[in-house]
């Protein structure tokens, strides 16, 4: 029994750790969605991040100690992933064009720059323990670093939701934003602060996916945006904006962890993983709608 017990404990902490990313922009996308927004460049800014951070760590920083380096390349990091965001926030609220359209160019552009930066090739970290890289694979990629940063995240936006003004003005804006805007509230700065947010989970997830591969890859985080919207609606937030919670995304993430695990273990193609998740979207959609109805 206590063996059985191990067991699932060590299944438990590698499920987290292999979904860590994607839980991490799940927790940004759940207020995205909340406001009645999508953010579909999630994947793209992910990728483009991850050969942001292997180009610094054998590039610029490698000089530096690591105490140094390191932090340095994740903040910047992260700042790279908002001002994509935010550029994508700013021309949704300012030019008031559908999130869908684009974040949709954001995915398609974000991603086209990612590989013209590497030249569509991967960025090694390489294998010399001395380095800098290295040593940042050895830690961003550990399970109590990428598990902790994903409760981490997840307990900052639950108390930036549940507990802020921020918070109620997200809502607010996702229930009715018409009534927000004749109630004075600042609408435009919450969609600029939701999609900043969003590119810099997406940043961090790209940190965290370049030291778990120890490589800074273009094609990353292909169809993450998919995992991420997915845990967001199967934890009950509604795409609608305006109803739901980041303690049910947390749900979300655990009930998707869990597939994409046993798929993996399963070996199911990669391909009818991909239809899976498309019918567990909608089927989590037509759910709410008839939840709404009764």
């Amino acid at each position: 029994q206590s063996r059985s017990s191990a067991a699932s404990d060590v299944y438990k902490r590698q499920m987290l750790r292999s979904i860590a990313p994607v839980g991490i922009m799940a927790m940004a996308m759940t207020l995205v969605i909340l406001t009645a927004g999508i953010d579909l460049s999630v994947g793209s800014v992910l990728a483009f991040s991850s050969v942001a951070t292997a180009v610094l760590l054998v590039g610029p920083v490698s000089r530096f100690p690591a105490g140094v380096a390191i932090p340095l390349v994740l903040l910047a990091v992260c700042l790279g992933g908002g001002l994509l965001g935010a550029v994508h926030g700013a021309l949704i609220s300012r030019l008031r064009i559908q999130p869908f359209i684009i974040t949709l160019a954001g995915m398609i552009g974000i991603r086209g720059l990612a590989k013209l930066w590497s030249e569509n090739n991967r960025i090694g970290l390489g294998v010399d323990k001395a380095t800098i890289a290295y040593q940042f694979a050895e830690v961003f990629s550990s399970k109590f670093v990428m598990i902790g940063l994903l409760v981490l995240v997840t307990i900052v936006f639950f108390v930036l939701f549940k507990f802020t003004v921020f918070g109620r003005y997200v809502r607010a804006v996702g229930d009715n934003e018409k009534a927000a805007v004749y109630a004075s509230l600042p609408v435009e700065r919450v969609k600029l602060a939701v999609y900043t947010l969003s590119g810099m989970m997406a940043g961090l997830a790209g940190v965290l996916l370049c030291a778990r591969t120890r490589n800074g890859d273009a094609n990353l985080g292909v169809a993450y945006e998919l995992d991420a919207i997915a845990m967001v609606v199967i934890g009950g937030t509604s795409l609608a904006g305006g109803r739901g919670s980041v303690g049910g995304t947390v749900v979300g993430l655990l009930i998707m962890g869990a597939l994409i695990n046993v798929l993996g273990l399963k070996n199911v193609d990669a391909n009818i993983q991909f239809i899976l998740k498309a019918v567990i979207i909608v089927i989590a959609v037509a759910f709410q709608q008839s939840s709404k109805k009764i």
